[in-house]
């Protein structure tokens, strides 16, 4: 068990070493269970709409809430852990999703279901993806984008994991005895593994910039002020995250619609997210090579086109085609904002800068999920929905070609 001390020894090497990536096994697995409430609530979308007897922009509404509980958790919990380490924030967050889906199972009404999934919920999942990778970004170097991206994929192996598990729940007991069997593994599951983290970081390592990290062979400079790159990848963040919304949160209900049934949305959404494990493995690679920049524009683009090819196929199997050609398109885009982060700005402000931006995407999903559940109502159907999303698309891809064209590069010796 010394493996797992909190005492660091100065003397050993700590980047991209045998505890790293052990570390990053572990916190894979935390963000399997702990990101179940991002897909839960997904997952029980049509049969809450039917208990509660509301319209699909009501039903709606607790994954907005989540995503807004996500998003300020993120922040909030990116600040935390840059001052006193990971380990009781994610107690912390375990307790909570504890409490919250527990809760979540007794609520007798939509706006007491929303809330609950906001604040415990949301607030609560919100540890195992920003402050996460901004926690495991700190242990790697050479390897930061495969480790990065191997970090945030917990969150789609969650997305693949407990709708399958929960949708046969649903179908033979119930959505609240689904969230029951959720609040039990947050706390049985996640909290024991969260002690194997206490080791820390060697005081000296969070105070290296983006220009004295050790052994980068390419330099990358930026001729925006930090406060103006924040803003921009803030913004890029929403509009990516309005337009990967649309298949993400309404697919279940949407192959509901064409009469395909729940079960089927369920599987072509742990198909799509399946696919984003392997694009966030593939852009991590690609990120350690190319730059975060490159790699959040190419995955921009692919998205843009899937995105495309929903309008005209909507039959049952080219649904299932085109939500793995989605999923293998856009899995890499959020977490390449942490890479690019750790590329321009300071590392000791990781965790709050990372937290941001990965708030204003969870604002982006948010956002993008109403919004498709309103265009729904007002049209009835969701093909507007999609070309909105195309809209929103397109000024992501406008911002990463902004930075690329202000981006400087040059070869440093290793050090």
């Amino acid at each position: 068990m010394s493996f797992f001390n909190s005492q660091y020894n100065s003397d050993t090497p700590y980047l991209d070493s045998g505890y790293s990536w052990v570390r990053l096994c572990i916190s894979v697995l935390i963000s399997l269970i702990g990101s179940a409430g991002m897909w839960a609530v997904v997952v029980v979308l049509p049969a809450v709409q039917e208990e509660f007897a509301i319209d699909r922009s009501e039903a709606s509404i607790p994954y907005t809430t989540t995503m807004i509980g996500f998003a300020v958790g993120n922040f909030l919990f990116g600040r935390l852990i840059d001052r006193f380490g990971i380990v009781l924030p994610m107690i912390a967050a375990s307790l909570m999703l504890g409490a919250g889906f527990a809760l979540g199972a007794l609520s007798t009404n939509i706006w007491t279901f929303a809330i609950i999934q906001g604040v415990f919920i949301g607030i609560g999942s919100a540890i195992t993806f920003g402050p996460l990778i901004a926690d495991i970004s700190h242990w790697f170097e050479r390897n930061r984008g495969i480790a990065v991206a191997a970090a945030a994929s917990g969150n789609y192996l969650a997305g693949t994991f407990w709708p399958l598990v929960l949708k046969d729940i649903i179908a033979t007991e119930s959505w609240r005895d689904a969230y029951m069997l959720v609040a039990v593994a947050s706390i049985a599951v996640m909290m024991p593994m969260t002690l194997l983290l206490r080791r820390r970081l060697p005081p000296h390592a969070i105070e290296l910039s983006p220009s004295t990290d050790a052994i980068s062979v390419t330099k990358r400079r930026i001729d925006i002020s930090p406060k103006a790159l924040q803003i921009l990848l803030c913004i890029a963040g929403i509009s990516c995250c309005v337009a990967m919304s649309m298949p993400q949160v309404h697919i279940v209900a949407y192959c509901a619609d064409l009469g395909f049934g729940v079960s089927a949305g369920a599987e072509m959404l742990a198909i799509m997210l399946a696919g984003g494990i392997v694009s966030r493995l593939l852009s991590g690679f690609l990120a350690d090579h190319i730059g975060g920049v490159r790699t959040v524009l190419l995955g921009s683009f692919l998205q843009c086109l899937a995105l495309f090819l929903y309008i005209p196929f909507n039959g049952l199997a080219s649904l299932y085609v085109v939500s793995l050609i989605f999923g293998l398109s856009q899995g890499g885009i959020v977490p390449s904002y942490a890479i690019i982060v750790r590329e321009y700005l300071p590392a000791r402000e990781a965790g709050e800068r990372v937290g941001l931006v990965i708030m204003m995407t969870v604002v982006g999903m948010a956002l993008g999920g109403w919004i498709s559940g309103l265009i729904y109502d007002l049209t009835g159907s969701y093909q507007a929905a999609f070309i909105n999303g195309i809209a929103w698309n397109m000024l992501n891809m406008g911002i990463m070609a902004l930075l690329l064209w202000r981006t400087r590069e040059h070869q440093a010796a290793r050090a």
